[in-house]
């Protein structure tokens, strides 16, 4: 028995992946909810505007973080700050009293902001003044479900070639490495778009879900975290060597994204040494522009800076997709003689 254990330990030694897993999940887990797992919001971002707004402004509870201040704003312009998400509750100050307008799809923000609102301001609850919380999640899942594609499915499917030698028989044939990469990602991108399509219709029709942006900026935006998420999932098989890594390197990589990303607890709520975090997560951004157009019905240039964001990440992690195949690739084409182009695979 003492041989066996030991041979165990030996075992998982030289196996540092799973050691890591057990030892950095635990410390992950214990980080992100000690301090991403809030749900009271304070230094909600405000605009105060009207006549009275830099009187207001100064009398206002703590909580409430105000970032601009317009004395000739009216409650047009204050609608338009919160439809572009500058902010999360506007004030439009008057003579007779104010008027509090809070953005409904930012759930918590809303409930920390209607448990202290100023006196004599009607509150006013826009984009969901229910505060329902499915039409805000299903923007959220459908996210979620192209990451788990992406990044699980993909990574597994090109795993399991490696390990059944499909990848040697790569190495000998005349393609480029972004020839691979695509000719790899095709197949689930499209099963990932008809899942965007499917998810995006039931929660549209199960949930009533509103549609009120533009279904170019929609498809704008579900195309580009595509490709985020799924030159994840090649990246993640290219240093894998079999499907049980590629799992473990995609739950490190899934759980901060559910949890940081805003889609459970809002990144207002967070200390300031975990949301970092989630401005450098593609779901994050995913997020924003989903409950834009959805609920808020944003248009193009309140959103182009998530999805500039997006395009910016995509590059990056497709570029280190292919990148990693190459390198991957490179010394099977060594041992066998290919260079890599149609010329050298003819003279081979």
């Amino acid at each position: 028995m003492r041989a066996m254990i030991m041979k165990e330990f030996r075992q998982m030694r030289r196996d540092r992946r799973t050691v890591a897993l057990m030892i950095g999940l635990p410390i992950m887990l214990l980080v992100i909810f000690g301090y991403a797992a809030r749900f009271d919001v304070t230094g909600i971002q405000t605009a105060v505007v009207g006549p009275n707004a830099q009187t207001v402004a100064t009398s206002l509870d703590p909580v409430y973080d105000v970032v601009r201040i317009d004395e000739a704003g009216t409650v047009a312009s204050a609608e338009r700050l919160l439809r572009n998400s500058e902010v999360e509750v506007a004030i439009v100050t008057g003579p007779s009293g104010s008027q509090m307008l809070v953005d409904g799809t930012q759930l918590f923000v809303a409930q920390s902001a209607l448990r202290r609102i100023p006196p004599a301001t009607a509150p006013t609850v826009l984009f969901n003044p229910d505060l329902n919380t499915a039409i805000v999640m299903v923007p959220s899942l459908i996210g979620l479900i192209l990451l788990f594609i992406g990044t699980v499915v993909t990574s597994l499917g090109v795993v399991r070639e490696r390990e059944q030698g499909t990848l040697e028989q790569l190495a000998v044939m005349p393609l480029r490495p972004i020839d691979v990469t695509i000719g790899k990602i095709a197949p689930y991108f499209l099963v990932a778009l008809l899942d965007m399509v499917v998810v995006t219709l039931a929660g549209l029709w199960l949930f009533d879900v509103p549609f009120r942006g533009s279904v170019v900026v929609f498809a704008l935006f579900g195309l580009v975290f595509l490709f985020v998420v799924l030159g994840l999932g090649v990246a993640i098989s290219t240093v894998s060597k079999s499907q049980g890594e590629a799992v473990q390197l995609a739950i490190m990589t899934l759980l901060p994204q559910i949890m940081l990303s805003g889609m459970i607890f809002p990144l207002a709520s967070m200390a300031a040494g975990v949301r970092w975090i989630g401005y450098v997560l593609p779901l994050t951004w995913f997020i924003v522009g989903m409950r834009g157009v959805f609920l808020k019905g944003s248009s193009f240039s309140a959103l182009a800076l998530p999805l500039a964001i997006l395009v910016a990440m995509a590059l990056l992690v497709f570029g280190v997709a292919v990148y990693r195949f190459r390198a991957d690739l490179a010394p099977k084409r060594k041992r066998d003689g290919v260079a890599g182009g149609p010329a050298a695979a003819v003279a081979a």
